[in-house]
């Protein structure tokens, strides 16, 4: 009997479950790891909702403009600046009706479809112990001695490394090609991703890589590591924003708006910081974890609108790879 009323339990507790309303959300992988924010944003939102909140993980836009219409999504979270004009083209996704007053970023956000939910400024990151005087600008960077070496990654396959080639063509112009020319003899390699690229970095293979400001705060909080800092640029560096939005055909718009709106929320964004290693969205800066306080910030943030991005992205590429080829 009680293992008939056992079997009996379980069956209602599956039933209730089966009921409730499912809100899919498209995410990177990394957001869905166990060390990512994902499951602390799952658990926070059930809470609240009375549904099931499913995370997908995997490419994003390529699925999304694959999938169309049909798409099983109706949120996706970590889309960034770069692709933003591609993804509206693509008529996918619905405006948001959010209120953005309560955003703190380094630049003024009026985005009636793409919502920031975290930031981060593009830098080098160098040991300390390998590199005591590190470059303080590309520049410097070019005129050191030809053994420091720098790991960056492939702008046509990371969205980091599109992020940089960005970043020098906002700052030099028509002078980037010139730039990428004389960064050339500095790179070890080049990666697809970060990960690879970061994982290189920290089995000290170069004492420079790819990444951005908040990366040294994980060494910090979580290896008790002071080694590893973000080489601050006179010029400014490139703000990269990650990004929410709604899909336009979602079956669920009353969850998928309560979701957009828990973006911004206290619960949300005080998850952010050590999980994603990333400067919250719309957290007072006074609410940062210390560690996040304490980080070097660069003077000036560079950041392009996604028509500049779109504008300027195949030269850009193309001069790089041109540099780099030679």
């Amino acid at each position: 009997m009680k293992a008939l009323a056992f079997a009996a339990g379980l069956f209602t507790a599956s039933a209730a479950l089966a009921e409730l309303p499912v809100l899919t959300v498209y995410a990177p992988d990394y957001f869905t790891s166990e060390w990512g924010p994902g499951p602390t944003i799952e658990a926070r939102f059930e809470e609240k909702c009375a549904c099931d909140l499913q995370f997908k993980p995997g490419d994003l836009l390529p699925r999304l403009l694959l999938e169309g219409a049909r798409t099983q999504a109706d949120v996706v979270i970590g889309l960034n600046t770069d692709i933003t004009k591609r993804a509206r083209a693509s008529g996918l996704f619905a405006p948001h009706g959010l209120a953005l007053d309560g955003l703190t970023l380094p630049i003024d956000w009026t985005d009636d479809t793409f919502v920031p939910f975290n930031w981060s400024y593009v830098s080098f990151v160098y040991n300390s112990d390998a590199l005591p005087e590190p470059p303080t600008s590309f520049e410097t960077l070019i005129a050191a001695p030809d053994d420091l070496k720098i790991i960056v990654q492939d702008p046509r396959s990371s969205i980091s490394g599109l992020a940089l080639i960005l970043w020098v063509k906002a700052v030099y112009g028509d002078r980037a090609g010139e730039i990428w020319e004389g960064l050339a003899p500095h790179i070890l390699t080049v990666t697809k991703g970060w990960s690879e690229a970061y994982g290189l970095f920290t089995d000290g293979e170069a004492p420079m890589v790819l990444s951005f400001t908040t990366s040294p705060a994980y060494h910090i909080a979580a290896e008790g590591d002071l080694t590893k800092r973000a080489a601050i640029f006179d010029e400014g560096h490139y703000a990269f924003f990650e990004l929410t939005a709604k899909l336009a055909n979602t079956d669920q718009p009353e969850l998928a708006d309560a979701f957009m709106a828990f973006t911004l929320s206290e619960a949300f964004q005080s998850a952010i910081p050590e999980t994603n290693w990333s400067f919250p969205a719309a957290l007072d800066r006074s609410a940062w974890p210390q560690v996040f306080q304490d980080l070097p910030n660069p003077k000036t943030a560079i950041f392009l609108s996604e028509d500049q991005a779109a504008a300027l992205r195949d030269e850009a590429i193309e001069e790089w790879r041109r540099a780099l080829s030679k």
